[in-house]
């Protein structure tokens, strides 16, 4: 399988740590964000909306969506299963997933933050605000939904790593990026810092990919 890249994409990040936690190995190619390399010819032949990550399948078949990467992923392999089997577990850890993935992240990604400066002409510390306000927005919820269904437990719903624990680390590697308060969130850090010094977590970092700026 080949597996298009950034690495400082939240969504690769994502696909990244799953990858590891699968024993998954693919060939990564990376496509450069900023010098605009998804908008050339060749990759939206693979992914017409021009985003990463992306996932080509050894028959040629293309998926794209980190979520849906990350679940067709825990499919192939019974090692780290990433959904619970029990559905209304499996519902929670979707739940937790899709608020940073659809909810919180679309709002703060690159592209959005580059539409605001350009050309809706906001200034950086206007988009700094803006960025801010939807970590707090998503995090607060988080938080919450943590402490009402696991306050206790080792990762985010419990003692196995699951998808939402994938999608919370590159989303706090962001909001640190960002410099957005953090405090208020202590069972949500808490999980965080256990996850981040994982192997799995800690190699898929964007300062540990080959493509590092």
């Amino acid at each position: 399988m080949i597996f298009f890249d950034y690495f400082r994409s939240s969504a690769g990040f994502r696909v990244r740590i799953a990858l590891r936690l699968k024993r998954i190995e693919v060939e990564r190619r990376p496509v450069h964000l900023r010098k605009g390399e998804q908008r050339d010819s060749g990759f939206l032949a693979l992914n017409p909306q021009g985003l990463l990550p992306a996932l080509v399948l050894d028959d040629g078949a293309v998926l794209t969506q980190s979520l849906a990467i990350i679940e067709y992923l825990d499919s192939l392999s019974e090692e780290n299963p990433l959904i619970p089997e029990q559905p209304l577990e499996a519902a929670r850890v979707r739940q937790l997933s899709q608020l940073i993935a659809c909810e919180l992240h679309p709002l703060n990604n690159l592209r959005i933050l580059n539409y605001l400066k350009e050309p809706l002409g906001h200034e950086q510390s206007e988009v700094n605000t803006w960025y801010q306000h939807w970590v707090e927005s998503g995090f607060t919820a988080f938080e919450r939904l943590i402490v009402e269904h696991a306050p206790d437990a080792h990762y985010c719903l419990g003692n196995s790593l699951t998808m939402a624990d994938v999608c919370l680390v590159p989303q706090v590697f962001n909001a640190q990026r960002f410099n957005c308060p953090l405090e208020a969130y202590p069972k949500l850090m808490d999980r965080y810092e256990r996850l981040a010094a994982l192997p799995e977590f800690e190699k898929s970092f964007p300062q540990e990919q080959p493509d590092v700026e």
